[in-house]
């Protein structure tokens, strides 16, 4: 059984639950809510250009922000923005102006699916998601491989297919665990008949890319005979994408190379990552259970001394780490 989303451990001291939620009402939020531009979208830095994901993360870190008039304001205006943004073919491009949908497809039906009026944007999103397949599948890629004459130079089973980046282009972990959180986590009418057969095959995609010393990167476990290093975000996303298997040892080899990983985290979107992947799959944070105390004090002191590099992303997953285990992770058939 999932865990429930919500805050820190209630045996905790009373001080430090409200140092945390200082941190969430005295930076987080507000910040977020300052960045939002005149058009409802968040970029990726404030006052830059609204884009797809900055939004997105945004949106996500805002859902547990008070009901004032500002919050309630960006609510309203961010899934505007959003629904707007949409392509005709139902995907979402990463700036308006583009004509090509990306991988931000699923981020963008992950912060519209609680919103009734967005239904049918997020079913779009979807059936786009689950029509759209990844180059390494097709006809010339598996052709070139069976004429290859020398050695691959990358191991990986290729007939496994998740998501990629850019329609056209291979699968990767990072897009591939996007939208494998966004699938597990909508409810029937809004999956295409094809999502059980596409969900299937990326996780056993990610499950073939995984790093053999546990973890993942981008998607190479194996170059040159040489065994990849595994990456904290990528492996974090891999870790939630497959938060339903997590009794499975391949999971429990991956949280143990990030929890042992996690006390030399330095950048703070990388350490607020690590931290909610963690809390998830109930694993403790360097030895306390109790432990949003530890990821909020690292925090303060990192933004004490560069303000996250005032960037939209990481300072909207510091809050999502923040608030507990969010909705959005929470299966639905749990």
């Amino acid at each position: 059984m999932c865990l429930k989303p919500g805050v820190a451990d209630s045996t905790a001291d009373s001080s430090e639950g409200l140092d945390e939620v200082l941190f969430l009402e005295e930076f987080c939020f507000p910040f977020l809510l300052r960045a939002q531009n005149a058009d409802g979208g968040w970029g990726y830095m404030p006052g830059s250009a609204s884009g797809t994901e900055p939004t997105c993360w945004a949106l996500l870190a805002l859902h547990g922000a008070s009901n004032d008039d500002a919050s309630e304001g960006a609510a309203r205006l961010g899934p505007q923005w959003l629904r707007q943004a949409q392509l005709p073919d139902g995907s979402w491009p990463a700036f308006v102006g583009q004509q090509q949908g990306c991988w931000v497809t699923a981020l963008a039906c992950l912060a519209l699916k609680a919103q009734q009026e967005a239904r049918d944007s997020v079913a779009r999103g979807v059936r786009w998601l689950c029509d759209t397949w990844p180059a390494e599948g097709g006809f010339w890629p598996r052709l070139g491989r069976r004429l290859q004459r020398t050695p691959a130079v990358v191991r990986q089973d290729s007939s496994l297919r998740g998501w990629n980046w850019t329609p056209g282009t291979a699968s990767w972990v990072e897009p591939t665990s996007y939208s494998l959180i966004l699938m597990k986590n909508l409810s029937g009418e809004l999956l295409p008949p094809s999502s059980g057969k596409r969900v299937r095959l990326a996780e056993a995609m990610l499950y073939d890319r995984m790093c053999p010393g546990g973890g993942w990167n981008a998607g190479n476990p194996l170059v040159y005979g040489v065994a990849g290093m595994p990456r904290v975000g990528p492996t974090v996303w891999a870790l939630l994408a497959l938060l339903d298997q997590r009794d499975r040892p391949e999971n429990r080899k991956s949280l143990d190379w990030l929890s042992a990983a996690f006390p030399e985290i330095q950048g703070p979107g990388s350490l607020a990552l690590a931290h909610l992947c963690l809390q998830a799959h109930g694993r403790t944070v360097l030895g306390n259970r109790t432990s949003s105390s530890v990821l909020e004090t690292s925090l303060r002191t990192r933004q004490a001394v560069n303000q996250f590099l005032m960037n939209v992303p990481v300072v909207a997953w510091a809050a999502i780490a923040l608030s507990g285990v969010p909705d959005w992770l929470i299966r639905i058939e749990d």
